[in-house]
């Protein structure tokens, strides 16, 4: 009995993936334009592990027709201080919107141009606003790590979210102090969940 062939995309992508560890930029460079989805996202990751990835290069991949390159791109621009992720925030594909809300986190305060706030207001409206609660929890965590005053006050209104989200916006409050951040660790200390109440405690309680 012949052994079943192996699908020659699943084997395009993982000679990517060597390609990426072998430094064969050639390769990863040529699969970039492949006809496969995984394979172009597979390029992307290649191309960055060997330090060969150009910021033009990403800028197109976040413009990708299929949501599995965006995703990877949006991942990557962490490492590309000069390819912003915020301009997916408004992707037709909640996972890219999720990932690109991450990689916001990810890049800090040091992803804001001095003055300009337009990242920390797309990410306050995606906190508060969005349908799906995975992009709410990963927009609010991002307004976390960036510190910025003005996502403030969309942190305080996903503390009365569904249960991941709030947990995840009572931790995202260590960066902010006034009244009304101890008026929202005070309900956090007698939220019914106890994930909620821990992160609460850790934030009042340090020690």
């Amino acid at each position: 009995m012949s052994e079943p062939r192996e699908d020659p995309q699943e084997l395009s992508r993982r000679d990517v993936v060597i390609a990426g560890h072998v430094g064969n930029e050639n390769a990863a460079r040529t699969a970039k334009n492949d006809d496969d989805p995984r394979v172009r996202a597979s390029a992307l990751g290649a191309l960055d592990r060997m330090g060969a990835l150009a910021d033009g290069e990403l800028r197109d991949a976040l413009n990708d027709p299929s949501p599995k390159v965006r995703i990877r791109a949006a991942a990557l621009t962490v490492g590309h201080p000069k390819v912003s992720p915020a301009s997916v925030l408004d992707d037709s594909s909640d996972d890219v919107v999720e990932t690109a809300a991450w990689a916001c986190g990810e890049r800090g305060a040091g992803d804001l141009d001095t003055g300009d706030l337009d990242t920390v207001s797309r990410l306050a409206e995606l906190a508060i606003g969005h349908p799906n609660p995975l992009v709410r929890e990963a927009a609010v965590a991002a307004l976390g790590a960036i510190g910025h005053p003005e996502g403030l006050d969309a942190i305080l209104t996903a503390t009365t979210d569904k249960v991941a989200v709030r947990r995840r916006a009572v931790l995202a409050l260590a960066p902010f102090d006034g009244p009304e951040v101890e008026a929202a660790l005070d309900r956090a200390l007698q939220d019914r969940d106890w994930q909620t109440r821990d992160a609460a405690e850790l934030l009042t309680n340090p020690d």
